[in-house]
C-alpha cells in the first residue's frame, strides 16, 4: 500500500551470501528482532524473490527480500492509572522502584493491577515488543519483594538488556533481613537451585538437575535475633536469594514460603518483645536496593538505587531501639 512505513525491499549483497533470512532482516531493520522476523517469515509476510521461505533459508547474492512489518498490535492487557515511583525514563527504557505487593505481570489470579498495566497507562507511546504494544519485562521481582526494576520500551532496548542479563553483566545488590546471626562477616553461596522434589511450586537447593546459582553476601548490621545482609547476585535464578538464605540457616524474616518453620525454631530462647518485632513483618524483608547496567542504546554505564521501603526500615529501626 502506498506510503506504508512498514513496507521494505532489500537486496542481498555478495558479502551477505549465506545469511539466514531472519538474521538478514533483523540486521537491516533494527526495530525488528530476529524472533519477530522469523515469525513474520512463517506467516508469509516476508518473502524472498516473491516466494515464501523458511526463517533458516540461506540467502543467495542478488536475491530480493520483500515484506511488511505491521504496526504493533494492542495487547489484551488494559492500561491502568496506578501510581509509579519512576527513578529514570527516556525513549528506550524506564526504571522504577517497585513497591512490595505489586505483581509485575498479569497472570492467573492477577489479571490486572500489575506493573505492566501501570506502564501501559504511563507510556501510551510504546513502540512495542515483538509486534505487540507492551513494555519489555527483562527481569522480575517477586510480588512481595520491593526495589529497582528496569523495563524496555522498544525491541532494540529489550534485546540489548536481555543480552546483558544473559551474559551476567547486570550488577544487582539486594538487602535482606534474615533470622539469626551468621558466624562470618561475609561469604559466597555456590549451590545449584532447582524445582523442589515434592512441593513443585517451590524452589530448593538440589543435589542434581539444578541450575548453577551463586550469591555473595556480607553483613551490614547485626541485631539480637536478626542480621541485615547485603547480597550480590552472580546468577539470577528464581527465588535464588530466598533459597540460599534458607540453605545457610538464616531464612529471610517474614518469608511465608521459605522461612516459616525454620524461623520459628530460630527464635526459641529470645524475649517476647523481640519475637513480636520479627513476627510483625508483613512480607519477606527483601529489597532490590541497587541495579547497574549499560544503557542499551547509548552504551553509558548507569546505576540506580532505591531506599529501604517504610515497612522494612521500620522493622530495622525497632530492632535497633530494642538493642539500645
Amino acid at each position: 500500500m502506498p506510503g506504508d512505513p512498514g513496507l521494505f525491499t532489500l537486496e542481498v549483497t555478495p558479502h551477505e551470501k549465506g545469511l539466514r533470512a531472519d538474521a538478514f532482516v533483523s540486521a537491516h531493520l533494527p526495530d525488528c528482532s530476529r524472533s519477530r522476523a522469523a515469525a513474520l517469515i512463517r506467516q508469509g509476510a516476508i518473502q524472498v524473490d516473491g516466494m515464501p521461505c523458511k526463517a533458516g533459508y540461506r540467502l543467495k547474492a542478488g536475491q530480493t527480500v520483500y515484506g511488511r512489518i505491521p504496526p504493533p498490535t494492542a495487547p489484551d492487557m488494559l492500561p491502568e492509572p496506578l501510581p509509579l515511583d519512576i527513578l529514570f525514563e527516556d525513549p528506550a527504557l524506564i526504571v522504577v522502584n517497585k513497591p512490595a505487593g505489586l505483581v509485575v505481570h498479569p497472570a492467573a489470579g492477577h489479571p490486572s493491577g500489575t506493573l505492566v498495566n501501570a506502564l501501559l497507562h504511563h507510556c501510551p507511546d510504546l513502540e512495542g515488543i515483538g509486534g505487540e504494544r507492551r513494555p519489555g519485562i527483562v527481569h522480575r521481582l517477586d510480588k512481595d519483594t520491593s526495589g529497582v526494576m528496569v523495563v524496555a520500551k522498544n525491541d532494540p532496548a529489550h534485546q540489548a538488556l536481555s543480552r546483558q542479563f544473559k551474559e551476567r553483566r547486570i550488577r544487582k545488590r539486594y538487602l535482606a533481613l534474615v533470622h539469626g546471626s551468621p558466624v562470618a562477616d561475609s561469604g559466597r553461596i555456590d549451590l545449584p537451585v532447582g524445582r523442589h522434589a515434592v512441593e513443585r511450586k517451590k524452589m530448593a537447593v538440589v543435589p542434581s538437575g539444578g541450575r548453577e546459582a551463586r550469591t555473595l553476601w556480607h553483613v551490614r548490621e547485626r541485631f539480637a535475633a536478626a542480621t541485615l545482609l547485603a547480597l550480590d547476585l552472580e546468577t539470577g535464578r528464581t527465588h535464588q536469594i530466598r533459597v540460599h538464605c534458607l540453605a545457610m540457616g538464616h531464612p529471610i524474616v517474614g518469608d511465608p514460603v521459605y522461612g516459616r518453620r525454620r524461623a520459628a525454631r530460630s527464635r526459641t530462647g529470645h524475649d517476647a518483645p523481640l519475637d513480636a518485632i520479627l513476627s510483625k513483618a508483613g512480607r519477606q524483608m527483601l529489597h532490590a536496593a541497587r541495579l547497574g547496567f549499560t544503557h542499551p542504546l547509548s552504551g553509558e554505564p548507569l546505576t540506580f538505587e532505591a531506599p529501604l521501603p517504610a515497612d522494612m526500615a521500620g522493622v530495622i529501626q525497632r530492632l535497633r531501639e530494642h538493642a539500645a
